[in-house]
């Protein structure tokens, strides 16, 4: 546990970095927006950040690989000490100065989770998990909803805005979710919508592609607040490549997986 700790301190003191740093940039002139593919955009303040918590990482674990969204996105997730970045998760709202983004960073030990943080930075609200020691939010821990009933449940997603091509199955499962549950909400950006899940803001949550960096440290959150998060099969692993997921309490998670198969 004690090595964990340290892990997750790491963490957050990147993540804190790279908070502040985003929080004092100014938005970045729309001409100067990269469009790494259709509808995804990266700028510089994206890179920098990553720049800072890969420097951070480095300086007190050399021998750890990291693979972030924007300087190292093909790297593979092995070895001993891994850790998977988002520097800016929400990139599209940080550019329109809509508040809702964070940073997230996952920590792997030996091919498992062990460590995850996550920081609102328009909230400035830290997340914090370890693995087998539970889930915060600055000093509260944290537990999914109690809610078992979908029709009382307030559902979490993401538009597949990379992946158009799935935008049929999604519409059929957005329209049969709607229809069932108290209703849908969509703010763009995976990782607060997790830490949402966790914390019971959320009683479920699905998306249909998803990369390693999006769901990292929000699968441990989750998971460490006694909730459940898999591939909509039922596979636990969702972190080898982009996918969908779906997650929620035990009682929402086995609904939400149920309709989305029948839809």
């Amino acid at each position: 546990m004690r090595e964990y700790n340290d892990l997750v301190k790491l963490a957050e003191r990147a993540a804190l970095r790279a908070a502040d740093y985003v929080r004092g940039a100014a938005r970045p002139a729309v001409h100067t927006w990269t469009e790494k593919s259709q509808h995804d955009f990266v700028t510089e303040v994206d890179r920098a950040a990553e720049g800072m918590i890969a420097e951070e990482i480095a300086r007190a674990e050399p021998d750890s690989v990291i693979v972030g969204e924007e300087l190292s996105p093909k790297r593979g997730i092995r070895g001993e000490l891994v850790w998977i970045v988002d520097p800016l998760d929400g990139t599209t709202n940080f550019l329109h100065g809509y508040p809702q983004y964070a940073v997230s960073i996952a920590c792997l030990v030996e091919g498992k989770l062990a460590a995850g943080v996550i920081h609102d930075v328009c909230r400035k609200r830290t997340y914090r998990a370890i693995r087998g020691g539970g889930a915060f939010e600055e000093s509260t821990r944290l537990g999914v909803s109690a809610v078992i009933d979908p029709r009382r449940a307030l559902i979490g997603t993401g538009f597949p805005f990379k992946a158009l091509n799935l935008l049929h199955v999604y519409l059929a499962q957005f329209a049969a979710v709607i229809g069932a549950a108290s209703g849908i909400r969509r703010a763009g950006a995976a990782a607060l919508d997790l830490a949402d899940v966790a914390a019971g803001r959320l009683d479920g949550f699905w998306e249909l592609s998803l990369a390693p960096w999006d769901v990292g440290a929000g699968a441990l959150l989750i998971r460490e607040a006694g909730g459940i998060i898999t591939r909509p099969e039922g596979a636990t692993d969702v972190l080898s490549t982009d996918g969908p997921v779906v997650a929620g309490n035990s009682a929402i998670h086995k609904w939400l997986m149920d309709l989305l198969r029948k839809s």
